[in-house]
């Protein structure tokens, strides 16, 4: 089934946008939708090893405007590679995490501001973005001790608890600042019912336009 979109999946590390992710798109494969599925930073090659460099442990004396900027080298190397392709296909693509990640993360949570970041990845994207975004909500302490208990925690899962928590604030500015792209679901709840919500949004807002 030829249906072609871009929906991203965004929320705090923690509020569990990966499984919920996946699972819609095998939902939304047994549907019969032709799926892109991918990630960021990474999901092609260049941008994967970028990944490497943002994420490693080693790299504490990363400056927050470098890290801002591989992020947006990442991303612009993913999209044209791999997520405008699809689309120019009529493939759905599916992302887990995009711009607004960035501007959570290293617009408020490093403190550089959201403008600046935006500002620096619409040189990026030139202006391809996502048409649904879906954002888990889930209470801040919830997504605190899921990455707590990680086995491997990356350069940013080992930030202390305030800079979390800034980014948590970052992703309400964001929610409230593209309310018309962005969907807030409940990601307290059980998995099976974020993936009900989250499949009956894309299906209205998306699949059945």
């Amino acid at each position: 089934m030829k249906r072609t979109g871009f929906i991203t999946f965004e929320g705090p590390d923690g509020s569990g946008k990966t499984t919920i992710s996946r699972k819609v798109v095998e939902a939304l494969i047994r549907d019969g939708y032709d799926v892109v599925y991918t990630r960021e930073p990474g999901g092609i090659e260049i941008a994967e090893e970028i990944r490497n460099v943002i994420l490693d442990p080693k790299n504490i004396k990363m400056d927050v405007r470098t890290e801002a900027l591989l992020y947006a080298a990442s991303r612009r190397q993913h999209l044209v590679e791999k997520i405008l392709p699809a689309l120019e296909a009529h493939k759905l693509v599916i992302c887990d995490r995009f711009v607004d990640s960035s501007l959570a993360y290293q617009g408020i949570g490093r403190g550089i501001g959201i403008d600046e970041v935006f500002k620096i990845n619409q040189f990026a994207i030139a202006d391809h973005m996502p048409e649904l975004t879906l954002y888990l909500d889930v209470h801040a302490q919830t997504g605190l001790s899921r990455i707590t208990s990680r086995k491997f925690k990356d350069r940013l899962d080992q930030e202390d608890v305030s800079f979390h928590l800034e980014v948590v604030k970052g992703y309400e500015q964001v929610v409230e600042r593209f309310k018309d792209r962005i969907v807030k679901i409940d990601g307290n709840r059980s998995i099976d019912a974020i993936v009900k919500e989250a499949l009956e949004v894309i299906y209205e807002r998306v699949l059945n336009r």
